[in-house]
């Protein structure tokens, strides 16, 4: 009825160990992701707190002041309308800061590239 006990917590146990060793570029690599990824965080939460203050007002003055608003537009609709400003500004600002510091790692790593091969080179 499927792996014994033994031989199972013996697989768990060789899984975790590896024979490779990760290389300095890809831990360098890792890091720069990690961060690119905080920046991006960082930023579509200050994207979606915006977001959701400036779409209030306008979203609770529609539903006083114009009729069919009044009387299509219900707590939750409102509610609904506010939080998708807010999630697709978080997604937009989020994606855009990501793929930025994305493409300025890219060059940098570009660059380097191109120093190392014109030393090698001399």
């Amino acid at each position: 009825m499927g792996i014994p006990s033994e031989l199972r917590d013996m697989w768990i146990a060789n899984k975790n160990t590896s024979s490779q060793i990760a290389s300095p570029a890809e831990e360098q690599k890792m890091l720069r992701s990690s961060q690119c990824t905080a920046e991006g965080v960082r930023a579509g939460f200050k994207a979606a707190g915006i977001g959701c203050v400036t779409s209030t007002g306008p979203t609770l003055v529609a539903v006083r002041m114009i009729p069919w608003a009044k009387a299509n537009l219900n707590y939750t609709a409102q509610a609904l309308i506010i939080s998708a400003v807010s999630v697709a500004s978080f997604f937009v600002a989020a994606d855009k800061i990501i793929l930025a510091c994305a493409r300025k790692q890219s060059l940098l790593l570009e660059e380097s590239l191109k120093q190392e091969r014109c030393y090698a080179g001399s």
